[in-house]
């Protein structure tokens, strides 16, 4: 029989010219424009899926973009691995700063480059090619469902109504989702947390129109200043941030589990060198590791106002705009924070100005039990493919829908990402290394193995 490893490099290209099919349709769900695309992406998805030996795959509609669904019962007394991913990405400004087309993926410097190269498309076509394998072969331990949604990247804002609606079509032992990371090419680790979201747009008026900065600057207020004071005052000297109640909820990591957290490998000063700055900040008393894992954190997003274009016009901008994030931690209600921020914002505006907040999106935070079977079997395929035991992360980044699955369908998610800082995920020049690629494919069949006997 032949093992995983001839199979990848009997197959490999075939692989990458499949994603870069699917890579080449600029999924993006943020933007109306590419509502055509969800749906060819969507459809793309399926015969992948289909392809790959399912008995069943099919497009469901949702209240917003389409959700692929497939299966492979092989024996319903066997365990249930459900596969979730999306095939949503997001956009791709500015594109001046890309190397390459964004939606042309190139291999280079033994990288494929290209958005979704690893959010999520590279990350979840890994589990279709395992899946392929274990099929070929005759070698799948349990039953596999696939669910691949295309509104990840806003908040699955559909979701939870269909998995409500589906809940019996989607039951399954565990949620297996490789859309995180590792801490390095050769320190595995599985993702135990990831923090929750909220976020905003504001919206600051002025004067009821653009007005000449020259007659009217000094005794009309300017929405823009206005706006970047009131977001300075939303953290103090100590990077805490002000909104009274934030910290009410906080889950606090007791010093046992900071002390464990902290064996973690970690460089400060090639972390720093990585990113080009000279130092580091963040809330006064954690880590860098912590403060993104363990503790809520504030950011403008975005601002934008008045005139940007070439050259200079005095102009004094009727409106000024921000797009605003929390990222919050385990107990931290995000309907509860997108209130209080709300409540805050507009509290401390002026009177001469007037302020909207509108809630956009938001999520849960979610932690995973390292003593879970399916956790456990996730660290021994880890360790057979890595030649070490996965470290325990938390995550800074968010998946709301992992909590929402737990809280609709009742199951548990397993985190098997094969993503590294240095991806560059929601920025210009997205990549995807060759070498986590096929140690993901060849990674995933193994966790099937170990899962399959853990329930016998």
């Amino acid at each position: 029989m032949t093992n995983i490893k001839q199979y990848i490099e009997e197959n490999k290209q075939r692989f990458l010219e499949e994603l870069f099919g699917l890579i080449r349709i600029p999924s993006i769900s943020s933007e109306e424009k590419h509502k055509p695309d969800m749906v060819k992406a969507a459809e793309r998805w399926k015969e992948l899926i289909s392809e790959a030996g399912a008995d069943k795959a099919e497009v469901m509609p949702s209240e917003g973009n389409p959700v692929v669904y497939g299966e492979k019962i092989i024996d319903t007394a066997l365990p249930t691995v459900l596969v979730y991913g999306h095939y949503d990405v997001m956009p791709v400004d500015p594109i001046d700063l890309w190397k390459s087309e964004p939606f042309e993926p190139e291999i280079r410097d033994e990288k494929i480059w290209a958005r979704g190269a690893d959010d999520d498309k590279g990350q979840a076509f890994m589990h279709v090619k395992a899946f392929e394998y274990m099929v070929r072969t005759d070698t799948l331990p349990c039953n596999v469902k696939f669910m691949v949604e295309g509104e990840e990247e806003i908040g699955s804002p559909s979701l939870p109504n269909f998995c409500k609606e589906h809940k019996e079509t989607l039951k399954a032992d565990v949620i297996l989702v490789s859309d995180t990371g590792m801490i390095a090419p050769d320190i595995p680790s599985i993702t135990g947390g990831l923090r929750g979201l909220a976020y905003w747009q504001v919206e600051v008026t002025g004067p009821n129109a653009d007005l000449h900065s020259g007659i009217f600057g000094g005794a009309v207020a300017n929405p823009i200043n206005v706006l970047c004071k009131m977001i300075a005052e939303m953290q103090d000297e100590k990077g805490r941030i002000t909104i009274p109640g934030f910290y009410d909820d906080v889950l606090e990591v007791s010093a046992g589990e900071r002390e464990k957290m902290a064996k973690a490998p970690f460089d400060e000063e090639e972390y720093k060198k990585s990113l080009g700055v000279k130092a580091l900040w963040g809330e006064e008393g954690y880590t860098s590791r912590e403060r993104t894992g363990i503790r809520p954190s504030f950011d403008v997003c975005g601002i934008w106002g008045g005139y940007a274009g070439e050259g200079a016009k005095t102009v004094l901008p009727s409106k000024a705009y921000a797009k605003i994030s929390c990222r919050l931690v385990p107990h931290q209600k995000h309907l509860k924070i997108a209130e209080l921020f709300k409540k805050h914002f507009e509290s401390i505006a002026p009177d001469y100005v007037k302020v909207n907040v509108e809630h956009l999106h938001g999520g849960p935070s979610y932690v995973c039990p390292i003593d879970l079977p399916a956790y456990k079997a996730a660290e021994k395929a880890y360790e057979e493919v890595y030649g070490k035991m996965p470290v325990p992360v938390r995550s800074g980044g968010s998946i709301p829908i992992i909590a929402t699955f737990e809280e609709i369908l009742g199951i548990k998610s397993v985190l098997m990402g094969f993503g590294l800082g240095s991806d560059a995920i929601h920025s210009p020049n997205e990549n995807y290394p060759l070498e986590q690629f096929f140690n993901g494919i060849n990674t995933i069949p193994l966790f099937y193995k170990y899962f399959g006997e853990t329930n016998k």
